[in-house]
């Protein structure tokens, strides 16, 4: 039995927070620290961390950010971005994280998500899948921040990782992100049913309600969005929010079970 998680996904740059549409058009939106120390305000029980350059560009995460970030936060925290090597892991793991996000690693060298699961315990390890449709038919899953194609299709590629020792599943609709268009629940639902660990769903999530479809109707464990709890009205002004536990609980079920 589990509780379900509602996840702000925060994007970072060069240190600073952004935020994107289909993984492009970057719009730099504030201060991460501060935007930690709202949410810590609004009673938030997880954050993910994903910076969008350092796999694209060969950079390490950016370890001393990270650090500030966990000095900053109060509750447990994911991140991604940069990591290649089970050292990257356990520094990261020693900083504060709770949770290791990796995507292109685990594609290119499946071992490292076994290798890290020994160390570190399947439960810190998540292995993030970005997918975009196919046009000729079907999904396929992207690397490299979304700029490489892969021949994998979602959930063969969730199998593999589970079957690896992944603990959780990141999946992510590349043509949802940052659009406000609702979940693509077929493809949640797909992909959590062809595994039996948790899967967090993220992209497209404009209310309350779309969080609660991904769970009820897509069979997602968890639920991750980024715009709509950095943006706020038909504007989009930026301001940091997120809703009421009444607010949650009045589309999301106070737990599930998965499988």
């Amino acid at each position: 039995m589990l509780k379900t998680r509602v996840i702000p996904c925060l994007l970072l740059r060069n240190k600073g927070l952004v935020k994107t549409i289909n993984f492009r058009k970057a719009k730099y939106i504030g201060d991460p620290i501060n935007a930690v120390k709202i949410f810590n305000d609004k009673g938030v029980d997880e954050l993910i961390f994903l910076d969008i350059d350092a796999t694209k560009c060969h950079q390490k995460p950016d370890f001393a950010l990270i650090a500030n970030i966990a000095q900053e936060c109060f509750m447990p925290f994911a991140y991604g971005g940069g990591i290649s090597t089970c050292d990257d892991a356990k520094k990261l793991i020693n900083l504060g994280c709770e949770k290791i996000i990796i995507n292109t690693a685990a594609y290119e060298k499946p071992t490292l998500i076994e290798e890290m699961a020994k160390i570190l315990g399947s439960q810190s390890v998540v292995v993030s899948i970005d997918v975009k449709k196919s046009v000729i038919g079907g999904y396929r899953c992207f690397t490299n921040g979304g700029t490489k194609k892969t021949k994998l299709d979602p959930c063969s590629l969730a199998k593999m990782a589970q079957n690896y020792g992944a603990g959780e599943i990141f999946l992510t609709s590349i043509e949802r992100e940052g659009t406000w268009k609702g979940f693509d629940l077929s493809l949640i639902k797909m992909v959590a049913d062809s595994i039996s660990i948790p899967l967090i769903a993220c992209g497209g999530a404009k209310t309350i309600s779309d969080l609660g479809k991904s769970v009820l109707e897509g069979g997602a464990s968890a639920v991750a969005a980024g715009s709509m709890f950095v943006y706020h009205g038909p504007h989009h002004a930026v301001l940091i929010n997120f809703p009421t536990e009444k607010e949650l609980q009045e589309v999301l079920p106070l737990s599930i079970i998965k499988k």
